[in-house]
């Protein structure tokens, strides 16, 4: 039974997630509107940055598989 997705899918999956929490956490303020939730700025770009790292795990990988 083979795995559904491929490097190439995950290596896409994580570089748009990536991306997506690093804007929201570059264009975020501090205070979100007049609500009573906090979005912590902090958390949010290191998820973002460890998403990054996965990322590029990811694109290490795919090079050795075609190197090798």
């Amino acid at each position: 039974m083979q795995f559904p997705l491929s490097i190439w899918d995950i290596s896409l999956l994580l570089a748009v997630c990536a991306t997506i929490l690093l804007v929201t956490s570059e264009l975020l303020s501090p205070h979100y509107g007049r609500t009573s939730v906090k979005i912590n700025r902090n958390k949010l770009k290191n998820t973002a940055i460890i998403f990054s790292i996965l990322f590029l795990a990811t694109v290490v990988l795919r090079t050795a598989q075609i190197l090798i």
